[in-house]
């Protein structure tokens, strides 16, 4: 059996189809998490990055990546 690899970073794509929320303001979204965890702007955003910002639980977030 094959273990399922998850991806490690998120894209404003993903936060948009988890949040309902525009292609714009998941970009806004990335942008506040990054400044949060002082991650340089062209630095790609962890999964577990955006469940902490924003309180979902790591599971749930990783069923939306495949």
């Amino acid at each position: 059996m094959k273990k399922r690899e998850v991806r490690l970073c998120i894209y404003p794509k993903d936060i948009q189809r988890i949040t309902g929320k525009s292609y714009g303001q998941s970009i806004r979204i990335l942008k506040a998490v990054r400044q949060l965890f002082n991650i340089p702007e062209n630095s790609y955003v962890s999964v577990s990055e955006f469940c902490m910002y924003s309180g979902l639980p790591y599971e749930e977030v990783a069923a939306f990546l495949d």
